[in-house]
């Protein structure tokens, strides 16, 4: 795009944004005001949905995918133009939700055009909720050694088995899930990547109840439920392909870039004050140094990580970057910045900082508690910091195995 044609289309865009995202759309996401897509649970404020609406009629909920699937087909430089306009007026991600993250940009790829046009629009209207069949009481890291099972019946398949740390199972319209339809092949070559609903008969599911005393997993069962042939995704027995597209859009944080959603569980976590103003409030002028250090340090984390994924996006070809091995970078960074930067507030807190219940604490205190004990399991979710650093080793560094 020519120069001429990008400050006007920064200048639109601009015009825009002043006339059609709302204050309240304009300020720190509020836990419970988060759109995800579906109605199973909704969010509490009614602008998000209407920020929503306006944000899918414009293609903006996912700007760089083609029109014809509920994008706008934004090339690069616009994508960025539309990038930089909703961070300086701090616009909320208008949608999030595995569907935009993982799934849509996964079948971009290797999805048939009647998948596409079936699931892609939908996601880009915030119409369904997805979740993820991946883990097992018996495979987790070692994902490969699934035995969901599914069974060839001639027009459909026939699933049978469990999944585990299914993220909103209970609130999803409909699941993207790994199931073994070879026995008798490599563990890695006899897995098909399959799309159902959650409202199919044989599907329930077990919240799990955590140490912070919420329950954001399921358990998730499948007895004898009929997925029609149409829904698998690529190729039978060759799922595992698909699979590891998907977890390089999770890892690397992109996908999420692409909805506006720039930081991810890292803003999720953020105090009201910054962490120096927050350790001002809680020890005066006499902050520790090693303390001030780390604050430093953790702070200067955050911004090479948000820069190096924004130099990702600027260097590609393409307006959203292909996503490859180097995305286990980012994931084990982000994963290792999140538990710092709680642990930090922790320290900065101290004994404020393990409150639970009762009036001698504020809601951000029980808050923040809560989430530093959930956020030990994010160097486990979406692959371990382990995983990764094989990966890294291996398919970045190419070290010997």
């Amino acid at each position: 795009m020519q120069l001429t044609e990008l400050r006007e289309f920064r200048a639109d865009t601009r015009a825009w944004l002043a006339e059609n995202c709302a204050a309240s759309m304009r300020t720190r996401m509020i836990p419970g005001e988060e759109v995800g897509g579906g109605r199973k649970r909704t969010g509490t404020n009614l602008d998000a949905y209407i920020w929503l609406e306006r944000m899918a009629v414009k293609g903006w909920t996912v700007p760089t995918w083609p029109k014809c699937y509920g994008g706008a087909g934004l090339d690069k430089d616009e994508f960025l133009v539309l990038l930089e306009e909703l961070q300086r007026i701090h616009a909320r991600p208008p949608l999030g939700g595995m569907g935009v993250t993982m799934l849509g940009p996964t079948l971009l790829e290797y999805g048939n055009e009647e998948q596409k046009l079936r699931h892609l629009p939908p996601i880009a209207r915030g119409d369904v909720a997805w979740c993820q069949g991946y883990s097992e009481p018996g495979a987790g890291s070692d994902l490969a050694s699934l035995q969901t099972r599914a069974e060839d019946k001639g027009g459909h398949f026939l699933v049978n088995g469990s999944k585990i740390w299914t993220s909103g199972a209970d609130h999803a319209d409909w699941i993207f899930c790994l199931v073994r339809t070879n026995r008798d092949a490599p563990k890695h070559e006899g897995i098909s990547f399959l799309l159902f609903s959650m409202d199919s008969p044989g599907v329930s599911t077990q919240p799990i109840a955590l140490l912070n005393g919420r329950s954001p997993f399921c358990q998730t069962f499948f007895e004898d439920v009929k997925v029609p042939k149409r829904d698998l995704v690529y190729r039978v027995d060759q799922g595992w392909t698909v699979a590891k597209r998907l977890l390089q859009h999770e890892r690397s944080g992109l996908a999420a870039l692409a909805s506006a959603d720039t930081a991810g569980p890292m803003e999720r976590i953020k105090p009201s004050r910054s962490l120096p103003a927050l350790a001002r409030h809680y020890h005066g002028a006499a902050i520790d140094p090693a303390l001030r250090r780390d604050i430093i340090g953790n702070e200067m984390q955050r911004c090479c990580l948000a820069l190096t994924q924004r130099r990702t996006v600027t260097e590609a070809e393409a307006a959203v970057a292909t996503p490859g091995p180097a995305t286990s970078i980012f994931k084990f960074v982000e994963a290792q910045y999140v538990k710092e930067q709680l642990e930090l507030q922790l320290r900065i807190r101290g004994t404020q900082g393990v409150g639970w219940e009762g009036s001698g604490f504020s809601d951000e205190e029980v808050d923040m508690t809560r989430l530093w004990l959930e956020a030990k399991a994010i160097s486990i979710a979406g692959g371990s910091n382990e995983v990764q650093l094989n990966i890294i080793a291996k398919r970045v560094l190419g070290l010997p195995d």
